[in-house]
């Protein structure tokens, strides 16, 4: 598992990134044509103007001759290439942002797929934080990269392009020169990206790292400040953030030298080369004003989108890391176990069966050993034993979040593996220890936004477990607010809108993960009378926390370190006075001591 997780964190290459990049704007071609059309034709439009200025200046200013007619002509044209240049920048810059957008908006659905079909390996490992960071920070820094970036840089290499067609078309040997100075920017680029990628990786993993620490600090909140752990926290959370401040200061400092700086130092000798060649020439022979000024327009105009290009480079950088940090978790291969064979088998009686089933979530340790038992069609089976004995493995197997390292697991004699996700999670409910709700209303909560459970089937479910004598008392009923996991009720209520949720699905298999653990005797009694008749008809797999309500299950299975030790009824279990025993006596005890009258 350590493997897996490294793996995400080691770069992609840059280069397979921005392909994967680009692929995603493959849909979008007709958008990107029309645009990259108008933005040829702004460019155009704006590179031609010098040219009539030249033609002003040389073919008239400078000859005396003040024709009307040709004068106004050159006036409209130069007006109208401006104007014409900053209705198509606009048409297209708008296009190049709609298709950026829609494309991230593409990309974060299929991240979010993706880690929704994730294992719960995988969660067990990647801290949430984590994966908060890379669905919507680096997400974020992709957009940028559509946003910021490629339309700047596409636009103003179409520009330089037309600049040197330009720079050709006034002076060969000269615009030969210029060309010498696109070495050095290159030079220049590869300097920054391979100084930067090192930043930038470091800087988007802390930040992931605060996330994580985050989301750890405000959901553990109430232990943080009982134990009195605020010091410690912040002591840590100033250490990750010290030493994501140092990687963005060492950016900083790089940007600060190699972006526009250095192409500032370019462009002033460049223009001194121009300004001497010149120079040199009007020793010999009388210079064209208009040429001059045309190429140091033009020189000037080159220059600008260059420093455009270099000061975004630190965003093109920051969203290549990124983007390559969201495709490490796009190709993760930790799937949840799913269908296996081209047979569909349905559920029909609920026969549970495990045969020999070993288990281990790290590949080293087993925590479950050798585990074989049957439960018939509506039976009862109980798991009881210490903490760490391997229950909730069981219950966490047969719900195929994981897959079993040896043995077999079967329903109605079909192999688990062969199930469809639909129907083994249509006719297995499962009741946890620490239930979750969504935020949203209670209505939503037992339905979970499923079409086919009727406003009558919610209100039946909440009647069936009691749930509705405490829904009926609220002012908004099934329509009162859920907070965020449920924050706004009791434990027991929470517990009790889990059932309701659960009996809504109407399950075959019914799961419960010491589903009484946190309910005070007075719900519990009430939810025992519940679970009688939810277990009517169904099979039934109960982690017990308390003994005493799982009195009357067909079997009980007693597990210690991995292994069943005990197997039996609880008269049978008592009578042999083992382990089973001992706790049923541990557990008498503080209830008498609780209760003494």
């Amino acid at each position: 598992m350590k493997d897996r997780h490294a793996y995400l964190l080691e770069p992609l290459k840059q280069s397979l990134v921005f392909k994967r990049l680009l692929a995603y704007a493959k849909p979008h071609w007709k958008w990107l044509t029309v645009a990259f059309i108008l933005l040829v034709g702004g460019t155009g439009a704006e590179i031609l103007g010098p040219i009539l200025v030249k033609i002003f200046i040389d073919d008239y200013l400078t000859q005396g001759i003040f024709d009307t007619q040709p004068l106004v002509l050159l006036a409209a044209g130069y007006l109208g290439l401006h104007f014409s240049a900053a209705i198509m920048n606009y048409a297209q810059l708008l296009m190049f942002q709609k298709v950026a957008l829609g494309i991230i908006q593409e990309l974060r659905i299929d991240v979010f797929k993706k880690v929704e079909k994730l294992g719960l390996s995988f969660f067990d490992q990647f801290p949430a934080g984590g994966l908060v960071s890379r669905i919507t920070n680096d997400t974020e820094q992709v957009k940028e990269l559509y946003v910021s970036v490629m339309a700047v840089f596409v636009q103003n290499i179409v520009f330089l392009i037309g600049v040197f067609i330009a720079m050709f078309y006034l002076n060969v040997q000269l615009a030969l020169f210029c060309l010498f100075i696109l070495p050095f920017l290159v030079v220049i680029m590869q300097l920054y990206r391979k100084f930067s990628s090192r930043y930038y990786a470091e800087m988007s993993e802390k930040l992931s790292q605060l996330n994580a620490r985050l989301n750890e600090s405000i959901q553990g909140m109430a232990i943080i400040q009982v134990f009195r752990q605020e010091r410690r926290m912040n002591r840590e959370f100033q250490e990750i953030n010290q030493k994501h401040h140092e990687a963005w200061y060492k950016s900083i400092k790089l940007d600060g030298l190699l972006l526009r700086p250095a192409v500032d130092v370019i462009s002033i000798l460049a223009l001194v080369m121009v300004l001497s060649y010149f120079g040199i020439v009007s020793l010999n022979s009388p210079v064209e004003i208009g040429v001059l000024y045309a190429f140091v327009n033009y020189l000037d105009r080159f220059f600008e989108p260059v420093n455009q290009m270099m000061q975004r480079l630190s965003i093109f950088q920051q969203a290549l890391i990124s983007a390559g940090r969201v495709f490490r978790l796009m190709d993760h291969d930790e799937l949840a176990p799913g269908k296996t064979g081209t047979d569909s088998p349905g559920i029909s009686r609920g026969v549970v069966e495990f045969k020999d089933v070993t288990f281990s979530y790290d590949g080293k340790q087993d925590v479950l050993k050798n585990i074989s038992f049957k439960v018939k069609e509506g039976g009862t089976l109980a798991l009881v034993g210490h903490t760490g004995s391997g229950k909730s493995s069981i219950i966490n197997l047969l719900m195929r979040f994981y897959t079993p390292g040896k043995g077999e697991i079967l329903i109605d004699g079909h192999s688990l593996t062969t199930f469809e996700d639909k129907e083994l999670r249509e006719k297995t409910g499962l009741v946890l220890q620490d239930p979750f709700l969504f935020f949203g209303d209670i209505r939503h909560n037992i339905k979970l936004y499923d079409d086919r459970i009727s406003e009558a089937d919610v209100i039946d479910a909440a009647r069936f477990v009691h749930a509705d004598s405490f829904i009926d008392r609220m002012p908004q009923g099934y329509d009162s607010p859920v907070g965020e996991r449920g924050s706004t009720f009791s434990s027991g209520q929470r517990q009790l809108l889990s059932f309701a949720r659960t009996m809504a699905k109407k399950p075959k298999i019914l799961i419960l993960d010491e589903a009484t653990a946190s309910v005070d005797t007075e719900t519990e009694t009430e939810i025992q009378k519940a679970l009688e008749k939810m277990r009517l008809g169904r099979t039934t797999i109960a982690i017990a926390h308390r003994l005493s309500t799982i009195k009357d299950a067909d079997h009980i299975l007693v597990l210690h370190q991995g292994e069943i030790v005990e197997r039996g009824t609880h008269d049978s279990l008592l009578k042999e006075e083992g382990l089973y025993h001992k706790m049923y006596l541990l557990q008498q005890g503080v209830q008498k001591l609780e209760n003494p009258l």
